[in-house]
């Protein structure tokens, strides 16, 4: 006889299974970090139903899908590997149980590229002899010590299809971590392309015993892209029926999350409508197509749930984005633009690695997302998805661009903010010399962009509006800032002289536009020493 403890697990369990609405408080279990299909049907963990997305791969093909981090890839990747091996069990109650599929088993060939780091030379040997190994004893396939790697798979492939009579699933989990992990060394980079390269070359020659080949990762590269070898090969990031394929939809929140929503709730003393309220701005906004629902991050809403409140927990699960710092680094590259930048879909879905506009790779990674989308002239109009990577990503990268360390951006912004509101700018501009007291040498080139980029950081981190290079009837206001009570209008000057930048305010009538305003107009004139690559001087004046 079961206990009540254990009847109790069970009525939960198929609650969850089902997306019934719970209507107390019963204890959920979130799969935080766990991407195993089995374990967590098998485990009494919550599910979100992604199963009815099987139905597009039912015929087989080719497949790419590319999404950030820690987005629900590899789970479902797993969900596909159960179903091919005909495990109906662990679908029961959910939408693919309904398919119309005889669930005998294919072979399934299941590639897991995240295991290693990839800087070593012979670490890409390692992971692909490591999987094919595993396969060649499972089908009992002799292997002629001087095969290389795609011969190897070649032969493990007939052979699985020759054992079983069943095409061949491969699916390969983070298929571009080998190249991801080795971005800022070209050498490394190019020798594990190579590797790559000629390993998947393999499933073209054949493809008469494949059935689907489901690729994931977060980038797909341009010029030095794997899949010249595979012209058949669909990218599905952005077509709108597959947006929802990972992450959490506002209505999968309400369907599955009730529990969590209102333990958060009354953790806090608010109600519902608030939670949601507080997740959607953290957590919500990314869109892979046109037109497509809200997605919210699936790790970092799991997380918040659990825990009951918000912190960047999807951004300091992978560390300092040194992906995306070196190119900031390298170019000298605007930031304003990642607020409004459009682009085409052949620069969403491509990398390259020496471009000066790496638009693509803070789109896949995760750090900018569709926004809206232009039918007439083809063009995407991206920005940052949500309070969490505005936040984190600035804090990031504005101790790239100061002297200052990541642990201090806290307080000295608190600070920053209180003299920037009261006017105070004797102690703003104090503080703003000191936090660029040496501007890193390798930016040097770059010294009065950088000065642009970290003032447009600080604004925007506190929520300040903030423009640059404000355009007025006779030219541009390098900065352009909006506070209750003050506008500022700041010029800067490399290698020039405070006077000049403050004369340059005058003589242009940049404060005529807002004089009718009601709001103190102050006037900062700057001076970047591209020497010392730091403020060297200043002077402001109240213009009203």
């Amino acid at each position: 006889m079961w206990n009540l403890c254990e009847i109790g697990f069970v009525v939960n369990l198929i609650a969850i299974r089902l997306n019934l609405k719970l209507t107390t408080m019963e204890e959920v279990y979130y799969p935080i970090g766990e991407q195993n299909f089995e374990k967590i049907i098998t485990g009494g963990w919550l599910y979100v139903d992604k199963t009815g997305f099987l139905k597009y791969f039912l015929r087989g093909g080719y497949f790419f899908l590319g999404r950030p981090r820690r987005f629900g890839k590899s789970l479902f990747l797993s969900t596909l590997r159960y179903f091919f091996e005909g495990r109906r069990d662990l679908f029961r109650g959910l939408a693919a149980d309904s398919l119309k599929w005889d669930w005998a088993p294919h072979p399934v060939f299941y590639l897991d590229l995240n295991a290693w780091g990839y800087y070593e030379s012979n670490a890409i040997d390692q992971a692909l002899d490591t999987h094919l190994k595993e396969w060649e004893e499972k089908y009992n396939v002799n292997v002629d010590c001087f095969e290389d790697f795609s011969t190897r798979l070649r032969n493990v492939i007939r052979k699985a299809f020759e054992t079983t009579g069943k095409r061949v699933v491969i699916l390969v989990d983070e298929y571009d971590k080998p190249l991801v992990n080795t971005l800022d060394d070209k050498n490394r980079f190019e020798a594990n392309r190579n590797k790559l390269a000629t390993f998947y070359s393999g499933f073209k020659s054949c493809a008469e015993f494949i059935h689907l080949l489901f690729l994931t990762g977060v980038s797909r590269f341009g010029k030095v892209s794997i899949f010249s070898g595979l012209n058949n090969i669909q990218d599905i990031s952005v077509l709108k029926q597959y947006n929802a394929i990972c992450g959490i939809s506002e209505s999968e929140l309400d369907n599955n999350f009730r529990v969590g929503l209102h333990k958060y709730a009354e953790n806090w003393g608010w109600n519902v409508d608030q939670v949601k309220s507080v997740l959607k701005k953290w957590y919500d906004g990314y869109h892979f197509s046109e037109g497509a629902e809200d997605i919210y991050n699936p790790f970092s809403l799991l997380l918040a749930l659990d825990r009951c409140r918000t912190e960047n927990f999807w951004i300091d699960s992978g560390g300092k984005p040194t992906v995306l710092i070196e190119p900031l680094k390298k170019y000298g590259i605007d930031l304003n633009v990642f607020f409004n930048v459009k682009c085409t879909r052949e620069e969403l879905t491509g990398i390259e690695i020496d471009s000066s506009q790496p638009i693509a790779l803070f789109y896949q990674s995760g750090y900018l997302t569709i926004k809206g989308y232009d039918p007439f002239a083809d063009l995407y109009t991206l920005g940052i998805p949500n309070g969490e990577v505005k936040r984190g990503f600035l804090q990031y990268l504005f101790p790239v661009y100061t002297s200052l360390k990541k642990q201090d951006v806290a307080f000295n912004v608190y600070q920053f903010v209180l003299e920037f509101e009261s006017g105070n700018v004797e102690g703003f501009m104090k503080r703003l010399t000191s936090l660029f007291a040496s501007v890193p040498y390798e930016m040097e080139m770059h010294s009065e962009r950088n000065v642009h980029n970290a003032l447009l950081m600080l604004m925007i981190l506190v929520g300040l509006n903030v423009q640059t290079e404000y355009r007025t009837s006779d030219g541009r206001i390098d900065l352009f800032v909006k506070t209750q009570k003050y506008y500022y209008i700041i010029e800067l000057k490399l290698d020039g002289t405070a006077e000049e930048a403050l004369d340059q305010i005058r003589r242009k009538n940049y404060a005529l536009p807002f004089a009718s305003d009601g709001r103190g107009i102050i006037a900062i004139g700057a001076s970047f020493s591209k020497q010392t690559r730091t403020i060297d001087s200043w002077k402001s004046s109240l213009l009203n």
